[in-house]
């Protein structure tokens, strides 16, 4: 089966795309030595990874399940590059697909469980699809609106009876006196106890006529709940089994299984499926030596809305993160051994991340695109700004990040090193005393040169993180832009924003009363031309320094 590839079936050999700095590191710590080891993620394998998202683009079989597909740029020992690729899990229901890079040894130890494993929960889920069907769920719910209805149709007119009598006792009192008024008010409260009867003998009628189907509905969801603890034990089974029999073996020629390298650890479904350990697995034994690598996630969006087709991402930090230093091991350094001054001052040379100032009191930061400034909700999404510095603080130091960028956005970060800081900074940005600017690329050509954009922004909690424009939910959302330079069917513009709101400046550039023109790689809101990012740096930042009282303004070069 043919895995290694030229690299012209990726791209054109003759483009400009050596040389130029990595977007991303992937990285972990060697756990015999402890250092921190790293696999860059340059503009050649971005190239080349655009390459297998045309190829991707046009096979229908690719285009529906979203999942994560990787890349891996290699040496061979007479010196040629060839490159790797593979997929996560399975493609079209095979672990095994000519091409592709197989996957890591182990599943075929456990096959005969597996399938049995599997088969038992297929009958499961048949199982619990019957059960969520059930005809008298149906019938339930269908007699409970007629009889809703039935009531309320019995409530109105029991109401409008009310009323009547109210009105009708006001003229009896005026007219009649004695035990005449007596006889005829005792009328009136007869009728209103009827009715009241009436209402509980419907009442009773109903949950009579409903009592049997809910008792059938309710043994349902027992047996579904019972059917779901069953499915779980399984899963956890299978996946115990498949942990003991997957083995990985890194550059050093060392070779241990998922359980050995996370003992204890709880392994999520899926761990020693993803890409980036079966692309390194592979090179390992296979004596190539990894250059650099590229993930991106291709297909329909993942579930929480936090993966999107063509954008790049690093290892997750669940599944990926607690094996890349093991992975990597053999391979050396790739970068600085993690170290402190005296004064726990940090050095981007220890997190790729470069920091423009440093006291201590604050810390700024140039924040690469394609990593979070915090972690995020998921355990897949935890590898951020704050998480990369506060591991190199010792215990107990207190670092918080003063405000966010987009993970796609690149520029100057905030951070605070005591609660006083962070609180003080926090006010300035909360008065809008922060002055920040942006520099974008759009994906057209803008007309005017500069302008003012008020359009207030609402984000729908169905549809996180997207934000749109509502005039009526919205909150005001302003933002000042000034172009720059035109050139090529692109437009390279200055923004200020005035307010903060989420994805403001990607709001306003992309809808039509805006700019109406997305930013480039800003696939979320409509740009379609490929990048390799999304064209976005926070350059400039200014602010009153929380102790000394100076304005500081700090600047990071705009890298595109």
């Amino acid at each position: 089966m043919v895995v290694l590839h030229p690299l012209s079936d990726f791209i054109d050999c003759n483009a400009a795309t050596a040389g130029l700095s990595p977007h991303y590191y992937y990285e972990g710590r060697c756990p015999q030595t402890g250092e921190i080891l790293r696999l860059a993620r340059t503009p050649l394998v971005e190239a080349i990874a655009r390459g297998l998202m045309q190829f991707l683009a046009g096979n229908e079989s690719y285009s529906c399940e979203g999942k994560m597909y990787g890349v891996l740029l290699v040496e061979l020992p007479a010196g040629e590059q060839r490159v790797l690729k593979a997929f996560s899990g399975l493609l079209n229901g095979q672990s095994l697909v000519e091409g592709w890079v197989p996957p890591i040894p182990g599943r075929d130890h456990v096959a005969l469980e597996e399938a049995g494993t599997l088969a038992e929960l297929e009958v499961i889920k048949q199982q619990l699809i019957t059960l969520k069907q059930l005809p008298q769920r149906q019938q339930y719910e269908l007699l409970c609106r007629e009889f809703d209805r039935q009531l309320q149709e019995m409530n109105d007119s029991h109401r409008d009876c009310k009323q009547h009598r109210q009105q009708e006792r006001q003229r009896l009192s005026e007219m009649l006196t004695g035990e005449t008024l007596t006889d005829a008010l005792e009328q009136l409260d007869e009728e209103s106890r009827r009715q009241g009867i009436e209402r509980r003998i419907f009442k009773r009628q109903r949950d009579e006529a409903l009592q049997p189907l809910k008792q059938q509905i309710e043994q349902a969801d027992m047996q579904m709940r019972e059917l779901k603890q069953q499915r779980k034990a399984l899963s956890r089974k299978l996946q115990a089994q498949m942990h003991a029999a997957y083995s990985l073996t890194n550059f050093s020629g060392q070779s241990l299984s998922l359980q050995q390298l996370m003992p204890g650890g709880l392994m999520p479904t899926g761990t020693g499926d993803c890409c980036a350990p079966k692309l390194l697995h592979y090179a390992a034994t296979q004596g190539l030596k990894p250059l650099a690598m590229a993930e991106f996630w291709w297909g329909s969006a993942s579930v929480s809305q936090d993966k999107i087709q063509g954008e790049y991402y690093g290892a997750c930090a669940e599944r990926c993160q607690p094996l890349m230093g093991f992975l990597l091991s053999g391979l050396g350094r790739g970068g600085e051994k993690e170290k402190f001054t005296f004064d726990h001052r940090l050095t981007s040379s220890c997190t790729e991340i470069p920091i423009i100032y440093e006291d201590e009191w604050l810390i700024a930061v140039n924040k690469p695109a394609g990593l979070l400034s915090v972690p995020g909700r998921y355990l897949n999404s935890q590898d951020s700004v704050l998480s990369r510095l506060r591991h190199l603080l010792p215990d107990g130091m207190t670092l918080a990040a003063v405000h966010r960028l987009d993970q796609e956005t690149s520029g100057i970060l905030l951070l605070a090193r005591d609660l006083d800081t962070y609180r003080q900074l926090s006010r300035q940005f909360q008065h809008r005393q922060v002055d920040k600017v942006y520099e974008a690329i759009l994906s057209g050509v803008v007309p005017v040169e500069q302008g003012l954009i008020d359009l207030p922004l609402w984000g729908d909690p169905e549809n996180r993180p997207y934000q749109k424009v509502d005039q009526a939910r919205g909150k005001p959302s302003l933002t000042r832009f000034q172009v720059m330079a035109r050139e090529g069917g692109y437009t390279r513009v200055e923004f200020v924003p005035v307010t903060g709101r989420t994805h403001q400046l990607r709001v306003h550039a992309a809808d039509a009363r805006g700019l109406g023109m997305p930013i480039l790689g800003d696939r979320l809101y409509g740009c379609d031309a490929v990048a390799s990012r999304l064209h976005l740096h926070a350059r400039e930042i200014s602010f009153g320094h929380p102790q000394s009282g100076q304005t500081l303004h700090l600047q990071a070069n705009t890298p595109f």
